[in-house]
């Protein structure tokens, strides 16, 4: 036998001690598969086995800290960085956004990044197996779950634009640089060029070799109107797929309108309600310090936003100075800003090709980095789920990301900008905002705030102050509540430049939307209905921790008592 410190690869039982010293354990195996550390041991002392919150005693972890760290900043730093953030500061006054997605940040953001974390952690659960500590809110895993794999959907489309951009761009001459190429129209010209096309007609070549010679938009007349993937793209997005099946198949090593803009940018620029976070802190070891982790993590994120607005703003002023035309006419959303203006902006420096193919390997490295969480979320929170699932890993992978291909061909069509347009307006906006409501719901007045931070004291050894307490149980389900419902009420439908979806689009992209938002009112009818006994033992059992479930069965339902915490009481801890 060996005197060692016991891993923190499980966590001690609730029953015991909050003590976690030197254990004296034979140590049966030790191997590393990938980067990942599978121990066994037997603990030959009297002292009581310690297992993880899921009474499970093996389970993956991360080879390496900085694995974890690069990993979720991987995922929380992506594309949303680098066009949807500098758009909306620009579109929203410019440094005044700055203060609502600060206040948010610091109200909402940074807590909820922490609550997922710790929840993760503690757990050892993937998004749907973490409610194991309240399990009428089950549903909310599933729809995080979904929320994912929508948005994989239209998400690997954007990585495969930007391999086919960086294919293109091993050229001596960029291709998005003159007007006299197969697929540019009559319109084509240089914003400098005293043509006498019309401004609203104008197009430049970026812009036209975007649209016209790698989407081959105007062979389509509409959504409705798709015609067949075309093989360049398909190939592209193939390549995509692959990448993320060796990535995922062995586990985790591998891997007012301007405030709902401001919070919804939080939680897609954060990753938060997309069970990413949850997935990844699950392959934490118990005692890691996920307090540490989300204030770093998390002003990682806030600072590369800020940096990628000045490079934004910076490549729009010299565009704009350039070409002598107003900021509007250049300043473009999404994909355009990514695949319009920054190509336009690169086509001018010298050595244009090179410049070209390291942006193009950026954006390839951000979007793979966030692919990879938003589908570890899913296959994490199905496995855990469904325990079947884990020893055929590899092959349950392989769906996943085979299905995830053949829906994503939809938008490689010759419409498919209107599909991809359709799945990024419905697929997560209100959506997350109301699951990361039933998320901060669940565990400040379910499961309780008091009890939730012991979990993390167990865990890390420091209790989280009272400003993060208060954030749980109050100030972020208060705004994520009122972020819901103005985002219902101020619905603006999707369009793509001058084309409006028909109403039958709009009710398929509602479809989409209410189907990850309907899993928490139909599990939770589910769960009540598949539980023994009256109604009111089934809601008891239903809102106490399956680990508790005997004190049910003893007649105390402590959870049925509803206590109003004070202020002061905050503020004494």
């Amino acid at each position: 036998t060996h005197l060692v410190q016991m891993s923190s690869v499980v966590a001690p039982e609730k029953t015991s001690s909050n003590f976690v010293g030197p254990k004296e354990v034979e140590l049966i195996l030790v191997k590393e598969q990938n980067g990942v550390q599978f121990t066994s041991s037997t603990l030959v002392s009297a002292a009581p086995p310690q297992t993880s919150a899921s009474g499970e005693e093996e389970r993956e972890t991360w080879g390496k800290k900085i694995d974890f760290l690069l990993s979720v900043i991987g995922f929380a730093v992506d594309l949303a960085n680098v066009w949807r953030f500098p758009y909306l500061c620009y579109k929203n006054g410019g440094g005044a956004f700055l203060v609502p997605y600060l206040f948010f940040m610091v109200i909402a953001g940074m807590p909820l990044f922490y609550m997922e974390l710790a929840l993760g952690q503690y757990n050892r659960e993937g998004a749907a197996g973490v409610w194991k500590i309240c399990p009428i809110f089950k549903g909310v895993g599933f729809t995080v779950i979904l929320i994912s794999l929508y948005v994989g959907f239209y998400y690997n489309v954007i990585i495969s634009w930007a391999l086919y951009y960086l294919f293109s761009s091993f050229t001596g001459e960029l291709p998005w640089v003159h007007c006299n190429n197969s697929w540019n129209s009559i319109n084509c010209a240089d914003w400098a060029d005293n043509t006498t096309i019309n401004g609203s007609l104008k197009s430049t070549p970026a812009q036209e070799y975007f649209e016209r010679g790698v989407l081959h938009i105007q062979d389509s007349q509409g959504i409705n109107d798709l015609g067949r993937p075309r093989w360049q793209l398909t190939s592209c997005l193939a390549v995509v797929i692959i990448l993320l099946y060796f990535s995922l198949w062995k586990g985790v090593k591998t891997s007012g309108k301007v405030w709902i803009e401001a919070a919804t940018q939080i939680c897609f620029s954060l990753g938060v309600g997309f069970g990413v976070l949850i997935a990844f802190s699950s392959y934490n070891k118990f005692s890691n310090n996920c307090y540490r982790d989300a204030i770093i993590t998390s002003s990682i994120n806030s600072l590369t936003s800020f940096f990628s607005g000045f490079v934004v703003f910076s490549f729009l002023g010299y565009l704009s100075k350039k070409h002598n035309v107003s900021l509007d006419n250049v300043a473009r959303d999404g994909a355009g800003l990514v695949f319009v203006i920054y190509p336009e902006a690169i086509a001018t420096l010298p050595g244009s090709s090179v410049w070209a193919v390291i942006f193009f390997i950026m954006l390839l490295t951000l979007g793979i980095d966030s692919a990879m969480g938003g589908m570890e979320s899913v296959i994490t929170g199905l496995i855990d789920e469904f325990k079947c699932l884990q020893k055929h890993r590899e092959l349950f992978t392989l769906f996943i990301v085979v299905g995830t291909f053949l829906i994503s061909l939809f938008c490689v069509t010759n419409g498919g900008m209107y599909v991809f347009t359709l799945l990024d307006h419905f697929a997560a906006g209100t959506s997350i905002l109301f699951g990361v409501l039933i998320e901060a719901i669940g565990i400040a007045w379910f499961y309780g705030v008091d009890r939730f931070s012991d979990d993390i004291e167990e865990m890390i050894g420091q209790r989280p102050g009272w400003y993060w307490r208060l954030c749980w149980k109050f100030v972020s389900p208060c705004f994520l509540l009122f972020m819901v419902v103005v985002s219902f009420a101020t619905f603006n439908p999707p369009s793509y430049g001058s084309y409006i979806f028909p109403p039958w689009a709009n009710m398929v992209g509602w479809c989409l939307a209410m189907s990850s938002m309907a899993m928490v009112p139909l599990y939770a009818i589910y769960k009540i209905c598949s539980l023994p006994g009256r109604l009111c033992n089934r809601l008891a059992y239903a809102i106490t921790p399956e680990t508790e479930h005997h004190l049910v069965d003893s007649g105390e339902v402590r959870r049925f008592t509803v206590c109003f915490t004070t202020y002061s009481k905050y503020i004494s801890k």
